[in-house]
């Protein structure tokens, strides 16, 4: 049985408008095509009134056909409606974007600037979605969902789309990362194009692949209003980000058309597909002025009783005011206080408005665009836990139709990750189903203070590694569960910077070794490991504020990745470092388990351990991290004795991971260790 999805499958035909707030003003459809110009200008503009839709209470219709539109038009529109603002000010009525629009163009705009026109495209008497210029997206080549890495295998490559690249005389150009860009990471065929001057991006190259990841986690790819940000404030949600679409040498905007091109080659080339859904708020979204008292809330701090104002609850049950971080934020509590249009089943109900609005966004990015895995935003501050699970559940059948259409059996549940981030973690939202996994942030914490020799808070440094490296130890149950990074994009705060500035701030000389044994780290523990762009070459910050701190208004959402570093030598060491771990990583099966023991640690004058991945019946991992000054006496010609070494089977020989090198046979579980180094053997 196929998700009912009302509001999306009407948009087929009609122009269509959900506002549940019992306006009697009729709202009035703006339409015409567009003009370039200075300014770009709406021509043939007519001003249609819509109609309300039979027996659905809160929905405005008006069908395409009676729109007086011509075969192959490609029309520009808004709705203008009543401006529902607090202190809002006349006019009473004003254009606004299409809520549920599939494309935008901010190009031409309303006269305030923060409503720019939606775009669709008639043809065959349907609305078909479309970019500005026409181009339509296009899946040809989209490879069987069982041809897809399972979770057990993912290695994440969190992205953002925002990227810079060093100049002559210390110059820095920051521009956006394209999806066109994005799609040159992977796609050997494609060259770059705002960043076309980077090795990474050459035609005939694919860096994503040399480097081995088997998911790509685009931080916010739905519209939003800032530019050459990360997209944490998103305006529109059911369309693919206008800049992202408008690289350089376009006219206008085929956002729709690449993001299907990008998604088509991260499947080709084996990658899944992740997005960032933002969905606590928003920034000029157009309910905000549709509708805004049913969908939002103004401010929490001055009126605590409402049930939308706080949050639902950190881990150890305490409630803070929701923060809406300047933007405004979404009601996921209140309903409805009368039966109206819901736009997912299509009947009459009380619902929840925001919910309907998101499940169609949830709706759009997995069945159009074919998304592979979500990452949910700051969960703690969506504040309501019922809607997190049915959105994770809604997310989770789309995809299983994906998987059922394609007759492809059993291991559609393996292929499919919905994932919150609440630094807090509460667990009970993996305890009670609400999400498949969380964001382990205290995976960073603890292996940040290992790596300088510290131990976490009110651990022994032993117990400090132990629960960084395997997370049941932290209560979760599973290692799909557990999202580990060694940074994020959250690189605000203490111990949270780029790792390059992390050991610089500690007063760490030996950067590249550090970030090796780090890597060892996130790449053998229990969990599936997260790589923020950049820290596979040890990239670092060059924004702060006045205190030389990176902040949310310094640096923290304008410091982007800046691939052209990879010219320095020794990151390239790194990169070729970590991409050997990457691609054990996702090829070992004795790495996709949660089995973990530690066979030795050794804390005598140093601080040395020793843990095997996988189970009694398959091919081990073993890994030895040393995190101290310790040095085994001899050089290269020294040994440390590891007791409890596996055995080696008849025909079997150990191989070191990390330089590609095989291991002779007198030195097995004897070779010298050097100090902040870490070995990964495994036979072959």
């Amino acid at each position: 049985m196929t998700l009912p999805a009302d509001l999306i499958t009407r948009k087929s035909t009609h122009f269509v408008l959900w506002r549940p707030n019992g306006s009697t003003a009729i709202p009035l459809l703006i339409l015409g095509k567009f003009q370039a110009g200075n300014p770009s200008t709406l021509v043939n503009a007519r001003q249609l009134p819509m109609t309300q839709a039979p027996g659905a209470s809160g929905l405005w219709q008006l069908a395409a056909a009676n729109c007086g539109l011509v075969d192959g038009d490609i029309v520009h529109y808004w709705f203008q409606v009543e401006d529902t603002r607090p202190g809002a000010n006349l006019p009473a009525t004003v254009r606004v974007t299409d809520p549920a629009a599939y494309t935008v163009d901010w190009r031409l705009t309303d006269v305030s600037g923060a409503q720019p026109a939606a775009v669709v495209k008639f043809t065959n008497g349907k609305l078909v979605v479309c970019d500005a210029g026409g181009e339509l997206p296009d899946f040809a080549g989209d490879v069987p969902l069982d041809q897809l890495p399972p979770n057990d295998t993912l290695v994440i490559y969190e992205l953002p789309t925002a990227w810079t690249r060093s100049l002559e005389q210390g110059q820095k150009e920051t521009a956006v990362g394209t999806f066109r860009d994005v799609r040159a990471l992977l796609d050997i065929s494609v060259g770059g194009s705002n960043f076309a001057g980077l090795s990474v991006v050459e035609l005939g190259r694919s860096y994503l692949g040399e480097l081995g990841v088997t998911a790509l986690e685009l931080l916010p790819p739905a519209d939003s209003f800032f530019k050459r940000e990360w997209g944490y404030d998103t305006a529109h949600f059911l369309a693919p980000d206008f800049e992202l679409g408008f690289p350089d040498g376009n006219v206008s905007s085929t956002a729709n058309a690449d993001i299907a091109a990008l998604v088509t080659a991260c499947h080709k080339g084996g990658i899944r597909f992740f997005v960032d859904m933002v969905m606590a708020f928003g920034r000029v979204e157009p309910y905000q002025t549709v509708d805004f008292n049913d969908f939002c809330i103004a401010d929490p701090a001055h009126n605590t009783s409402d049930p939308d104002a706080l949050t639902s609850g950190r881990a150890d049950g305490h409630q803070d005011v929701r923060n809406g971080f300047g933007s405004t934020l979404f009601r996921y509590t209140r309903p409805l206080n009368a039966p109206a249009y819901d736009p997912v089943t299509g009947g009459n109900s009380v619902t929840v408005p925001a919910r309907q609005h998101m499940y169609c966004y949830v709706t759009r990015w997995v069945r159009d665009l074919r998304i592979d895995g979500i990452r949910m935003d700051s969960v703690e501050n969506v504040a309501n836990w019922d809607f997190i699970r049915d959105f994770k559940d809604r997310a989770r059948t789309l995809w299983n139709e994906r998987w059922t259409a394609q007759n492809l059996g059993a291991g559609s549940d393996a292929r499919f990750l919905v994932v919150g981030e609440e630094l807090s973690e509460p667990m009970a939202l993996l305890k009670q189903g609400r999400l498949d996994g969380l964001w382990n942030d205290k995976f960073r914490s603890l292996i940040r203070a290992a790596l300088i020799g510290q131990a976490g808070d009110g651990l022994s440094f032993e117990d400090t590694v132990r629960q960084a490296i395997d997370c049941r130890a932290l209560s979760f149950t599973d290692g799909a569960q557990a999202i580990n990074y060694l940074t994020s994009h959250d690189v605000e705060g203490f111990r949270r910077e780029r790792l390059y500035n992390f050991f610089n701030n500690s007063g760490v000389t030996d950067v590249e070794r550090r970030a090796k044994l780090a890597f060892v780290c996130l790449l053998t523990a229990v969990g599936i490991p997260m790589i923020l762009a950049g820290e596979e070459f040890a990239d670092q910050h060059d924004r702060f504020d006045s205190n030389g701190n990176v902040t949310q208004d310094g640096g923290k959402q304008v410091d982007p990745v800046d691939y052209s570093r990879l010219q320095d030598a020794w990151r390239q060491r790194v990169v070729e470092y970590v991409s050997r771990l990457v691609k054990a990583r996702t090829s070992i099966p004795a790495l996709a388990t949660n089995d973990t023991s530690f066979i030795h640690t050794d804390f005598n004058g140093k601080r040395l351990l020793v843990w095997r991945r996988g189970s009694a019946n398959q091919i081990p991992v073993v890994v030895i991290a040393n995190f101290s000054d310790f040095t085994s006496d001899g050089g290269l010609n020294g040994t440390y004795q590891v007791p409890n070494w596996p055995a080696t089977p008849p025909g079997k020989q150990w191989k070191e991971i990390t330089l590609d090198r095989h291991v002779p046979t007198d030195k097995v579980g004897n070779e010298p260790i050097f100090s902040w180094e870490a070995k990964v053997y495994t036979l072959v």
